[in-house]
């Protein structure tokens, strides 16, 4: 079977003997997929995103992103060049002083002209309707804002891949349902981490639900009879 843009193959993992999260679990996403991840708060979706991207190192089995084996740093300063993870929460993403700066930071540091990451910087925010923020102060944003701002900077990178780590939220409705838009709109394959019926319903090609340390593929049967994910799929139809 022909490699996917990410794979992990029977990779486990543990915050301490006593805690396995993982169990030999086994993932693949191929282009032009967006996959949903649900299960439990604490059941190991933030987990597997951080294993993707090199945060946390498994304790057995492989990793391979664009079909190359990743084992050790030096493997994973690639893949967080060309992979964007949106963590969970905004607070560890932003840490520059302004918006503009925040979200300019990844393509400075891709080796990009100032002109084109001002160019960058404006397209993106303007995306997301944040046209105006530049130079509004980052600690002074509310959680909604923050969020936004966030997401602005992964996309900013231009990644190949976007991991994403619960990204409506603290949005307002209206917020959330502009995030499935834009998000509905772009070309990169996607893994998603959320419990948001909108995303689940009218975003995801697939979604596993992670039980155990393992995936179980979750039907359309299973998700699409929830009230509130059968409405999201009618208002992005």
């Amino acid at each position: 079977m022909k490699d996917g843009l990410v794979v992990l193959d029977k990779v486990s993992y543990g915050y301490s003997p006593e805690r396995p999260v993982l169990a030999r679990c086994s993932f693949q996403l191929d282009a032009n997929e967006r996959v949903g991840l649900v299960g439990t708060n604490g059941s190991g979706k933030t987990t597997v995103l951080k294993l993707i991207v090199g945060l946390l190192k498994p304790t057995s089995g492989h990793v391979r992103i664009f079909g190359q084996p990743c084992c050790n740093e030096r493997d994973f300063r690639e893949v967080r060049r060309r992979v964007g993870f949106l963590f969970q929460d905004s607070d560890d993403q932003l840490f520059c002083p302004t918006v503009a700066e925040d979200v300019a930071f990844g393509p400075l540091n891709m080796g990009k002209s100032r002109e084109e990451v001002r160019r960058i910087v404006s397209r993106t925010l303007s995306l997301l309707g944040l046209g105006g923020f530049e130079t509004r102060i980052t600690y002074k944003l509310s959680g909604g804002e923050k969020r936004m701002v966030a997401l602005a900077a992964v996309l900013a990178m231009l990644p190949e891949v976007l991991l994403l780590d619960e990204p409506t939220a603290g949005l307002d409705d209206a917020a959330a349902q502009h995030v499935v838009d834009v998000l509905a709109e772009l070309p990169q394959a996607m893994v998603l981490a959320t419990h948001d019926p909108r995303l689940l319903g009218g975003l995801v090609n697939r979604s596993l639900r992670l039980t155990a340390g393992r995936f179980t593929p979750e039907s359309s049967r299973d998700w699409a009879a929830n009230p509130a994910v059968r409405s999201a799929r009618q208002q992005t139809a």
